[in-house]
């Protein structure tokens, strides 16, 4: 894993773009892990807000997922944002398993440690690092449009991670 400074920090709050854009439509990955032991999936269901007096970042991790055993073990996970020449990277590392081989050198992308431990790539427009704040699982009953439980035909309901934004990096290249 490269080291080095790739990124420097600016404020949560001067965070850029339209959040519904940059999570919605482009696209994230969320890594968790450390420089030793990672993976990362491709999502676009999350947000930013204020909890708790804090500036928190929130994800949306199915058991299934490789990532889940990360965000089980760690406390720091990132989401990292490409432009969009990197599509087809982050189409590849969501279809994917880091279970099954070294998907991320298959996408191109280079793994990056940057704060707190926390692993990025060194491609990324715009890093966030987040300190677990909370985790609970989707519970179906408490799903107030029926339709939402059509996203669950496995009933395999995600979990809801809830972190206090502790870094925003953006390239320092």
């Amino acid at each position: 894993m490269e080291q080095g400074t790739f990124f420097k920090r600016m404020a949560p709050e001067a965070l850029p773009g339209n959040v519904f854009k940059i999570i919605g439509d482009d696209w994230m990955l969320i890594t968790a892990g450390n420089e030793h032991s990672f993976n990362t999936m491709t999502a676009s269901w999350g947000g930013f807000g204020i909890l708790w007096h804090k500036p928190v970042s929130y994800c949306f991790v199915r058991p299934s997922r490789y990532t889940y055993e990360f965000m089980e073990k760690g406390n720091i996970y990132t989401f990292s944002f490409f432009k969009e020449k990197y599509r087809k990277a982050l189409n590849l590392l969501g279809a994917k398993s880091g279970r099954d081989g070294d998907k991320i050198s298959e996408a191109g992308l280079t793994p990056v440690s940057v704060e707190h431990g926390a692993v990025s790539f060194k491609e990324a427009r715009l890093v966030v690092v987040s300190k677990k704040l909370y985790q609970q699982d989707l519970n179906p009953d408490n799903f107030c449009e029926p339709e939402i439980a059509t996203h669950y035909p496995k009933k395999d309901y995600h979990r809801l991670y809830v972190g206090e934004v502790i870094s925003v990096l953006t390239p320092s290249r």
